[in-house]
């Protein structure tokens, strides 16, 4: 199977101002097409530090993190809209970053988000939650060989939003692969078929979620 993500002698550590927090000690795995792959990770220890370093937003202390594919941004990911231009002008010039067609793009985000007429408006003015479905909504339009998901979807209450988007994105995944990084096993269930426990900088790897699973719930 091809390789699209691996890392090979990972650490990543913080100071906290009060002693150091390590969220990686020299970690090693891999992630293959077609075999979706997920991480157990109490709130605290680092998930979104490892998904962003998957997808080349932060960089290791030491080790090397190689992608082979297109590796998405992380789901939820919002710097890379401009706050002071509407999301027309976002998703157009993201369009053209990634080649794609501008029209179809902003049609087809402006279907995702239901924005209405806040689609026109600067991305400024927008919820937290309108911000994250215009993200998500970018994330489902350009393709990629493997998604990032930081704690399964977006934090929003419209309902048509979630039931849209989730039957995109299950539609995506099919034929696409998924690394999902959560404190709950549950969200990891119908997305991935092998998980990791992410203990004291350490991962303990698992051929089946359900191995995992049981570590993660005996530790808790």
């Amino acid at each position: 199977m091809k390789t699209l993500l691996e890392f090979e002698n990972v650490s990543k550590s913080f100071w906290t101002g009060q002693r150091r927090k390590v969220i990686l000690d020299r970690a090693s795995f891999h992630v293959e097409a077609g075999r979706s792959f997920g991480i157990l990770a109490p709130n605290g220890t680092g998930k979104s530090t490892i998904v962003n370093m998957m997808s080349g937003l932060e960089k290791p202390d030491e080790g090397t993190v190689r992608r082979y594919g297109r590796v998405s941004f992380p789901l939820g990911f919002m710097g890379g809209l401009n706050s002071k231009h509407d999301a027309k002008e976002n998703v157009r010039y993201i369009a053209r970053l990634y080649g794609l067609d501008p029209d179809y793009v902003e049609a087809f985000c402006r279907w995702v988000c239901g924005l209405d007429e806040y689609f026109d408006m600067p991305v400024a003015t927008y919820s937290t939650g309108m911000r994250s479905r215009l993200s998500f909504a970018l994330l489902l339009v350009l393709d990629f060989d493997l998604y990032l998901i930081d704690e399964g979807m977006p934090n929003s209450t419209d309902v048509e939003f979630n039931k849209k988007a989730g039957d995109i994105l299950r539609e995506r995944l099919e034929n696409r692969t998924v690394v999902v990084v959560s404190h709950q096993a549950k969200t990891l269930e119908k997305l991935v078929s092998c998980a990791a426990v992410l203990r004291d900088g350490k991962l303990h790897m698992f051929d089946s979620l359900e191995e995992a699973k049981a570590l993660y719930d005996y530790q808790a």
